[in-house]
């Protein structure tokens, strides 16, 4: 049960294109924010399409990767680890934030969604 320990596994489109960064050393890492999707169906008959968003931070040559073939609306499919981080913001309140950190990913759809 060790390897199932802090594993997530999403499918979902992005919200954004990539934000790409290169450091001085060469390595680079790419943000993207992941919609998913659920619909659900209410006591009453009611249908309704619930929207999670999910931030994700993907490292090295995988975020290569993404900056030459992710776009906005682009189904993927992603694994990796929750992560949390606190950080202070301008008016000094601090914040926490919590990502997932890549360590696979699929491209599910051959052409950005519309």
């Amino acid at each position: 049960m060790k390897a199932l320990n802090n594993r997530v596994q999403l499918i979902g489109h992005l919200g954004s294109d990539p934000e790409v960064k290169t450091f001085e050393n060469g390595s680079m890492v790419a943000r993207l924010s992941l919609a998913t999707t659920e619909r659900a169906t209410g006591s009453k008959g009611e249908k309704a399409i619930r929207t999670q968003w999910h931030q994700l931070v993907v490292w090295g040559k995988l975020a290569e990767i993404c900056s030459k073939y992710l776009q906005k609306g682009r189904e993927i499919a992603i694994e990796g680890r929750i992560a949390y981080r606190t950080f202070t913001d301008q008016e000094g309140n601090s914040r926490l934030v919590t990502e997932i950190t890549v360590n696979d990913l699929l491209m599910m759809s051959g052409r950005q969604a519309v």
